[in-house]
């Protein structure tokens, strides 16, 4: 038994997207409202996340919307060498306007226009759905920089990202415009493949959380994207069924230890990092998958 070619073509639809659209809209005019105590300030309001990346099925809840603080940014200086590393100490400066800051005054805001319905998270401010409205996440950040060279503010080169602080003031670094752009080309050097396919193992994967094979968690929509970031190319493609299997098996049986986010800036693995998927995690879910396979 195996799981059939209209499953898998059913599967691989987008969700729909009209109250996720009016969610965005209704999100960006209010925290773009220049009477908020943050408006002076140079910031920018992008969505993340499956929404953005077209890759959302039907079930998806959340919005994830960014907001950034594109003045004051934060730094991994580790690639750069000790002399360009004494350069940029001796050129910065501390933030007049803090990430600390713009988090208070921008969950202020949320509150006194959603009310009960803001409950702080751990990453992100979540705002209940009402009516409408679906669920949000906003994830409240600065820029960061990864530098790879250092002489002066007209002589450097960095990876910009975002930095921000969960609830126990760990700073988390990431790059979700990498991530976003990656996926678009690889969807299209895929002839429009990628996207498809990573939707069907959403689908996949929540099919088997409904019937308990599996626990919610274990394969996020972010690293699923990851994960399959990594297939080669040829492996695209043929029938559902096809395309399935052949990026199935060359996951299962590939050194996974060596790929890497859909950034392309982090390995996909690691035992500690808040940005990283833990490889037994993935190795189990690749293991259930098959066997849903085998047993469909």
């Amino acid at each position: 038994m195996t799981i059939s070619e209209d499953q898998l073509k059913t599967w691989a639809k987008q969700g729909p997207t009209a109250q996720f659209t009016s969610t965005y809209e209704t999100l960006k005019t209010y925290l773009n409202d220049s009477i908020s105590p943050y408006y002076p300030q140079d910031f920018s309001i992008f969505l993340q996340g499956s929404y953005k990346n077209d890759t959302n099925v039907y079930g998806d809840s959340d919005v994830d919307v960014v907001i950034r603080l594109n003045q004051t940014f934060y730094t991994d200086l580790s690639n750069l060498p000790e002399e360009d590393k004494e350069l940029w100490n001796a050129s910065r400066s501390d933030a007049d306007y803090t990430l600390d800051q713009f988090k208070k005054d921008v969950t202020g805001w949320l509150l006194k226009k959603f009310g009960s319905d803001v409950q702080p998270g751990t990453k992100a401010i979540y705002i209940e759905g009402n009516g409408n409205r679906r669920n949000a996440d906003v994830l409240v950040c600065c820029k960061h920089r990864r530098y790879t060279r250092f002489k002066n503010w007209n002589d450097q080169n960095y990876q910009e990202g975002i930095s921000f602080f969960n609830s126990n003031g760990v700073r988390i670094d990431n790059f979700p415009v990498q991530h976003s752009e990656n996926c678009t080309w690889k969807h299209q050097d895929s002839k429009n493949w990628f996207k498809h396919t990573a939707r069907i193992y959403k689908n996949l994967r929540n099919t088997m959380i409904e019937k308990k094979l599996i626990e919610d968690g274990l394969a996020p929509s972010y690293f699923i994207e990851g994960l399959l970031w990594n297939v080669p190319l040829d492996r695209f493609g043929g029938t559902e069924q096809q395309n399935f299997l052949d990026t199935l098996n060359w996951l299962w049986k590939a050194d996974r230890s060596k790929f890497v986010c859909a950034n392309d800036l982090y390995y996909l693995f690691h035992p500690t990092s808040l940005v990283t998927w833990r490889a037994e995690k993935c190795e189990k879910f690749l293991s259930k998958a098959i066997d849903y396979w085998n047993a469909a």
